[in-house]
């Protein structure tokens, strides 16, 4: 029998008996269809709960027949559940390592898969609380930190930093509170627990009552992008209906609707470099065409 993570899953149901409607966004019509039904089995980072369980209230005013379980947690205890043979239809990932090794054990249908939100990694510490450090670069003055484990990406960005900024030695050697994910860190520091750890900027903007931000992560010391891919998963057991479902809900995550509450926590839409010149580009042009027909309009 494949394992299933029950708990997890029912704790992030949330169902609606809304009627069907349409949402419209900045530039796409989304509409619902209270005729498709199924279930949609989702894995997210945990740096995700609180926008995601905002979009599936608005998915499920659109598709009042679908159910989605969640289950936050770590990208990498996501991944592994996932290999494991948890029940799994979408994936949505604080990294690209994770989906990058799921897609290479084809685990993900992998034309589906897209890098969606860009991040910051921030350092923070309690609300006014005391502390001597002022950025990371002297993150070593502190007692203690909370850090996210090696598995878990925004721990694996942290190291990053750290061994960018030549201080990951003196890093090993400070009491370390090590948490399995970016939620533990934050409950952590803004519980007093510890003087300071690191996490998202969309995290620590969610509890701004509980902790300050200290500082962003120095220019040039974190070389990957904090970036969330997000796909389908190859799931056996799914139905036909539970199939449609999940590419529904993609679709709605991936949508301009979507987008605008992932940016109210503090995301960015992620925009590939291509697809930034493509944009610079167009707009260049339409300048050049503008300036063109000012022209002929003036000789005229």
């Amino acid at each position: 029998m494949k394992k299933k993570i029950l708990a997890a899953l029912t704790a992030g149901i949330l169902t609606t008996g809304l009627m069907t409607g349409t949402v419209f966004a900045a530039d796409t019509e989304v509409k619902g269809d209270e005729n498709l039904k199924g279930e949609v089995y989702a894995f997210i980072a945990a740096s995700l709960s609180n926008s995601m369980e905002d979009i599936q209230k608005d998915f499920n005013e659109l598709y009042p027949n679908v159910t989605i379980y969640y289950s936050a947690d770590s990208s990498g205890t996501l991944q592994t559940q996932i290999e494991e043979g948890a029940r799994c239809d979408l994936f949505f990932s604080a990294a690209d390592k994770q989906m990058d090794a799921l897609t290479e054990e084809k685990l993900t249908k992998e034309d589906t898969v897209k890098d969606l939100l860009e991040n910051k990694v921030v350092l923070i510490r309690p609300k006014d609380g005391e502390t001597k450090v002022t950025g990371f670069e002297n993150i070593t003055d502190a007692e203690n930190m909370a850090l996210a484990g090696e598995d878990v990406p925004v721990g694996q960005y942290s190291r990053e930093i750290f061994s960018n900024l030549g201080i990951m030695d003196d890093v090993n050697k400070m009491e370390i509170n090590e948490c399995k994910n970016v939620t533990d860190v934050l409950a952590a520091v803004s519980e007093g627990s510890n003087e300071v750890g690191v996490v998202y900027a969309t995290d620590a903007a969610s509890v701004t009552d509980k902790v300050d931000i200290i500082a962003e992560a120095p220019a040039d010391s974190l070389k990957t992008p904090v970036l969330y891919p997000v796909g389908l998963i190859e799931d056996k057991e799914a139905s036909e209906d539970d199939i449609r479902a999940a590419e529904a809900f993609l679709d709605y995550v991936e949508s301009d609707a979507a987008i605008k509450v992932f940016e109210d926590y503090g995301f960015t839409a992620y925009e590939a470099e291509d697809s930034k010149d493509a944009t610079e580009a167009s707009a260049d042009n339409t300048e050049a065409e503008d300036s063109t027909a000012s022209a002929d309009s003036t000789s005229k």
